[in-house]
């Protein structure tokens, strides 16, 4: 019978899942953007569940780098292309826990703009509300299921660094690991509302896509090659600095229940992304895939200003 996961991964996600940060993907807007003059804020907590990060780290690259750590000199084996494919599957798509906060201002009639920080991510985004009337609770123009649809951009900066943990932490000091990535998401999100102007809340679903650009390298000051058959050390391996791009396509839904100023927010995102091909010391490449799932729930609040109050 078929398993996304073996138990035996159990320690690993949950050691993952203790310390570690990500671009925000989780979607959480309705299709009506924030009224203009009015402000929203809040926040969300979450799991990033990764199956290319889960599948990459295993007992064999684990028992390796805890060898290695305390060696002087450490000659390079065939286990290290699978310990860079899990720090890279790591920073590309990880398994943890996820969470943030934002705030959101109406700018324009059909436009509000955002920020969110995520806890060593930044993203800044606009969204444009292109179907469904620009009424508030307190000055409704629409009727209880009124249908409503928007488009935005968002773009998301952050340094990434592997988390404290044992072998992770580990892996950063032997091979000089570094990473840093910019996201870009566009997501495209209908709601239906509940009661006027989503008064009581709403149901959005929608598609969204997201394009990452990575720089990622290697600096493995003590990893050396070796002559077969010899213990003579052959050269130093050479540092590795590499760009690389992917896309992702995903679907999304989340619910908003509460009552004109709070609200409670769940939702639930699924992303497919072929990662594509990555350089690895001494020549090796990887290839890595995978299944993003993010649920996550949020309470957010909204906050009258303006001439729409």
């Amino acid at each position: 019978m078929f398993r996304l996961f073996s138990p035996r991964l159990l320690p690993v996600v949950m050691l993952l899942a203790a310390g570690a940060c990500t671009a925000p993907r989780a979607i959480t807007h309705s299709g009506k953007v924030t009224p203009q003059g009015q402000f929203k804020v809040g926040g969300n907590m979450g799991f990033n569940v990764g199956t290319a990060s889960v599948g990459k780290i295993t007992t064999a690259a684990k028992d390796l780098v805890k060898q290695a750590i305390n060696r002087d000199s450490i000659r390079y084996e065939e286990g290290f292309d699978r310990v860079q494919t899990a720090a890279l599957a790591y920073v590309l798509d990880p398994t943890a826990a996820t969470s943030d906060l934002y705030v959101r201002y109406g700018l324009l009639k059909r436009v509000d703009v955002g920020y969110k920080y995520s806890f060593g991510a930044h993203s800044f985004d606009a969204m444009y509300q292109f179907m469904g009337p620009l009424g508030t609770p307190e000055k409704p123009q629409g009727q209880d299921g009124a249908m409503y649809g928007s488009a935005g951009l968002q773009f998301s900066t952050q340094k990434v660094k592997l988390p404290g943990i044992p072998f992770l932490e580990e892996t950063s000091d032997i091979l000089g690991f570094s990473a840093k990535r910019i996201d870009l998401l566009v997501p495209v999100v209908f709601s239906h509302s509940f009661g006027p102007e989503e008064q009581i809340g709403n149901v959005s679903y929608g598609l969204v896509y997201s394009h990452t650009f990575l720089k990622y390298g290697f600096e493995p000051g003590k990893i050396f090659n070796y002559i077969p058959g010899s213990n003579r050390v052959l050269d130093r391996v050479p540092s590795l600095m590499e760009r690389r791009s992917f896309g992702a396509l995903g679907g999304f839904v989340n619910l908003k229940l509460g009552y004109r100023y709070a609200y409670v927010v769940p939702a639930l995102a699924i992303y497919y992304q072929n990662f594509g091909k990555y350089q690895l010391l001494n020549n090796k490449q990887a290839r890595i895939k995978g299944l993003t799932i993010l649920p996550t729930i949020g309470l957010q609040f909204r906050i009258p200003a303006g001439k729409n109050r």
